[in-house]
């Protein structure tokens, strides 16, 4: 029996496409209307998207270590903290300036999120890969040690080009055009009734619009790889493990 074509150099591993989907269902969050349901929706999102990338290698990780790898405990940006407290309080601004700003706001929220669990998701496929986390290892302080080799990484590099990419992907995405409009122009209609169809096939888009941005960018997640490992090495040199 013939082995199976190998996967062309150019396409896209099948694990970062779940990376980039788990990218996006965070990014999407902002949408949620009700206060602190966002927050909520967005740390179950991140944790869904470790367990899945251990699952695929057999791992169960303790909850602990999953929180740790997912940044359950990190904050959010300025930006998503002041969309989050306008929802809150129903402060939807009725000018037209006030309404381009928070437009924009919540743009950029959507991007840091996406962003965040891009990189984030994208250096803890390299781990797995590496063998720098195993069943053994999570039950240590290995979950810590890569992790904080993670920020460490993302904190080092211009995210800029990635971002930008983000940016234009989103301001072009119909479900964020709609709930913006939505929010601004007719706030108390309350809540909109989710459309679970036309939601899944704009994820759907988002996603292979956002793997063919990251494809492009492969030279800048090598270099985040690299940042990554520094990062890791330098940890274990200085604890001696």
């Amino acid at each position: 029996m013939a082995d199976p074509s190998p996967r062309p150099s150019n396409a896209v591993p099948p694990p970062l496409k779940r990376v980039a989907f788990h990218a996006v269902a965070a990014g999407l969050t902002p949408l949620i209307p009700v206060p602190f349901l966002d927050d909520y929706a967005l740390r179950q999102v991140r944790e869904q998207a470790v367990r899945d990338q251990l699952q695929e290698r057999g791992i169960k990780a303790p909850d602990k270590a999953v929180a740790l790898l997912a940044g359950s405990n990190e904050a959010r940006s300025l930006g998503g903290r002041l969309v989050s407290y306008l929802k809150a309080v129903a402060l939807f601004p009725v000018r037209k300036v006030f309404r381009k700003v928070f437009f924009v706001l919540w743009v950029k929220d959507c991007v840091d999120l996406t962003s965040l669990t891009l990189h984030h998701g994208y250096l803890l496929h390299h781990a797995l890969e590496r063998g720098d986390l195993d069943a053994a290892s999570l039950q240590g302080d290995a979950p810590r040690k890569v992790q904080d080799a993670i920020v460490a990484a993302c904190k080092e590099l211009d995210a800029r080009p990635i971002n930008q990419a983000l940016r234009r992907i989103f301001r072009s995405s119909r479900l964020l055009m709609a709930e913006a409009t939505r929010a601004l122009l007719d706030p108390k209609r309350g809540p909109r009734v989710p459309d679970r169809e036309g939601e899944s096939a704009e994820v759907r888009s988002l996603t292979d619009r956002l793997l063919q941005e990251l494809w492009e960018e492969r030279g800048y997640f090598t270099a985040l790889e690299e940042h990554y490992v520094r990062h890791l090495q330098g940890d274990l040199k200085k604890t001696g493990t």
